[in-house]
């Protein structure tokens, strides 16, 4: 720690900095430091920190930006950090400079005469990053700023006002423009100046999309890089950490094992088996691990971005890459269940490769009926006998040595016929395979798992833990409020006065607004998205009768398309037409969701109700099973949404018998009387 020239105190910029924000930076350097260095010296500096094969062309950005940089900012007193890493994101802000209370986050287009959108939403994306998950950062005035070199000076844009959350409108600028750019910004800015030394020190807090956590798992980080670390969220490490030791302990002692963590909606299972995945992605690796998936929509975007992201780090590094090669080496690590489960059937004595199996969404495995059902009708396998946890169990039976199968556990969530909950794993524990170890979480016994009779039947068996480690009891999906899926749990519970309680609280930091009109739903939308975040439109697969509003439920969607394509796709998410349901989005999230609610499941002061559109007309649903899956399909499509969500309940139409408003209506008026936003 030490006070520079100009009296301002600094803890660990100079220099080789040890301190997070430094590590996670080429260069860092106070301002008078940076002004008075050589820019060679500067540049290699970056080249020693920088992982990817140098071209001639990033040499000459780096010094054309130190050159315009130590011109604009000689005589400003801060601090700059030159290349500093996002890791949700996996890129790098070009310069982030601190002066007074203000964080500039300038991004470099040399060169370039033209701000394109793409190249705003990405300014916007990293400001948005510093000010929703870098603890110093979250009441500072950010100020993202594009600079396009040899952009027209007419061109460019400056913010008149700094906005209550502090975050400025981006500007644009070209190099000559940039220390006006600057002047403006300090000259609206409020105080209190920053504390560099506390700024360098605090926490980096990130909430990934499940999609950033496995591009940032892939590339080698670990779950405590991109995750929370706050005290709501600090088991998603521990759970991580038990499963790695139960695989390790199961492996060292030469048994069989299996292990369920459950969870929350939103809570980080996925991520947990996908850091247990991660860690052992090498074939040759003696703990070689898979992850599986039923979800077919959520196995086919994963491999596609993981494809998409490994072509665009090897184009980095100047060599040549091939999306269809990249794509072979992905399936292996993240595959659909239903492909494994095959590839076994081939040779019913040969182990498969990978001692360690990660099951996700286990709750939605194949009860008996369903999977007998299938292997007669699509395998020819008059013969089968086993139920789906049955046989993919008795697959990693097959090792001589050593096993372990993990399964991720979502309550409430099975939304298909014949996905048979929790209790098919444990029956067929209990009746085929006596040998093996459970670690359980020790709320498997609750009611949303449905399974608390035969969990309680396995405690007098022998070598069977329950722990608690293996819950994760916190959303970490909405970073801006834990207790979503809590609300959405007592709204669909009918427990009125709770919701209405959790709701005032939620809204503090997560808006949640209620409307009669798509078009006003689509235009909140698109005011409340900053940046490239994410919003889209998801309905119930039951939703037959919002064609009238141009959604079309029985389209189909191309989930690859919807989640990862951008603005200028009309095929994506973004464009609001096409719609993705509860099948589509199960496992995945939107940073803002719009819900439209239709007549098929509806409020009456009986309770909820639930239809099937079949036909001319509406049809009681009155199996448990259907009920239950109708249910948590709303719950699904409630709790997609990481910041915020806007509710649809459409008004009807006197004129059509199967819109009648009397459908709607009670549905609009109780959610209303939860204490949602009317618009």
């Amino acid at each position: 720690m030490y006070w520079d020239a100009n009296g301002l105190y600094f803890s660990s910029v100079k220099g080789s900095s040890s301190s997070a924000a430094a590590q996670r930076s080429y260069y860092s350097a106070t301002l008078a430091e940076f002004c008075a260095a050589d820019r060679n010296e500067i540049f290699a500096r970056m080249a020693l920190q920088n992982d990817f094969d140098l071209t001639g062309t990033q040499r000459d950005a780096w010094l054309e930006q130190a050159e315009v940089l130590q011109r604009v900012l000689a005589g400003h007193i801060g601090a700059l950090y030159l290349e500093f890493t996002i890791p949700r994101m996996g890129r790098r802000i070009d310069a982030l400079v601190i002066i007074g209370p203000v964080i500039f986050v300038l991004e470099f287009k040399v060169g370039e005469q033209t701000f394109s959108s793409q190249d705003v939403d990405q300014v916007v994306d990293y400001a948005l990053d510093l000010h929703n998950f870098h603890e110093g950062s979250h009441d500072a005035c950010i100020a993202p700023v594009l600079i396009c070199t040899r952009a027209r000076r007419d061109r460019q844009r400056f913010p008149d006002t700094c906005p209550p959350d502090r975050l400025f409108e981006v500007s644009w600028t070209n190099s000559d423009g940039l220390a006006a750019t600057i002047a403006q910004i300090l000259s609206l800015a409020d105080p209190p100046e920053i504390r560099i030394d506390q700024w360098e020190e605090s926490g980096y807090k990130p909430t990934p999309t499940i999609i950033e956590a496995t591009l940032a798992l892939y590339r080698g980080h670990s779950v405590t890089d991109i995750s929370r670390s706050d005290a709501g969220a600090t088991n998603l490490s521990k759970t991580a950490g038990t499963v790695a030791s139960i695989i390790a302990a199961t492996k060292a002692r030469s048994e069989k094992a299996i292990c369920f963590v459950t969870g929350v909606p939103g809570a980080g299972k996925t991520l947990v088996g996908l850091d247990a995945a991660t860690k052992h992605i090498d074939h040759k690796d003696e703990l070689y691990s898979v992850f599986l998936s039923g979800n077919g929509p959520l196995v086919a975007i994963l491999q596609e971005a993981l494809a998409r992201d490994k072509v665009r780090q090897e184009r980095l590094r100047g060599r040549t890459a091939r999306k269809g090669a990249a794509l072979s080496e992905v399936r292996a690590f993240v595959q659909n269940v239903h492909h494994f489960r095959d590839e076994c059937l081939v040779d019913a004595e040969k182990p498969p490769i990978e001692h360690v199996a990660i099951f996700d969404e286990a709750q939605r495995a194949w009860n008996l009926k369903q999977t007998v059902d299938f292997m007669r009708r699509k395998k020819g396998r008059a013969d089968f006998s086993q139920s789906e946890p049955e046989f993919l169990i008795s697959c990693l039976d097959r090792h001589g040595d050593w096993a372990v199968v993990i399964c991720l556990v979502g309550g409430g969530q099975e939304i298909n016929t014949g996905e048979a909950g929790i209790s098919e794993w444990l029956s067929a524990l209990d009746q085929s395979f006596p040998d093996w170890r459970i670690y359980a979480s020790d709320r498997l016994v609750d009611s949303e798992y449905d399974a608390g009779r035969i969990v309680e039947s396995l405690r007098t068996r022998e070598h069977v833990e329950f722990k608690s480690d293996l819950h994760l009891a916190t959303s970490i999906r909405s970073f801006r409020s834990g207790n979503v899926s809590k609300l959405v749990k007592e709204l669909l519970d009918l427990e009125l006065g709770a919701a209405r309680e959790t709701l005032r609280h939620v809204q503090e930091r997560y808006p949640i607004a209620l409307t009669r009109d798509l078009n006003t739903a689509r235009r909140w939308l698109r005011g409340q998205a900053r940046g490239s975040e994410r919003y889209g439109i998801v309905v119930s697969s039951q939703a037959e009768r919002l064609k009238p509003h141009a959604l079309h439920v029985k389209t189909p969607v191309n989930p690859v398309h919807w989640f990862l394509n951008g603005k200028d796709d009309v095929r994506s998410s973004y464009y609001l037409e096409d719609v993705g349901t509860e099948f589509h989005v199960q496992g995945l999230e939107l940073d803002w969701a719009c819900v439209v609610w239709d007549a098929d499941f509806r409020f009456t002061p009986e309770g909820w109700q639930h239809w099937s559109f079949r036909g001319n007309g509406w049809q009681r649903i009155l199996a448990h099973d259907r009920q239950k899956y109708l249910k948590n399909a709303y719950r699904v499509l409630l709790t997609r949404a990481r910041q915020g969500m806007v509710v649809v309940v459409p008004r009807g139409d006197d004129e059509d018998p199967t819109r009648n408003p009397a459908y709607y209506d009670q549905t609009f008026d109780y959610l209303s009387r939860s204490g949602m936003s009317l618009i």
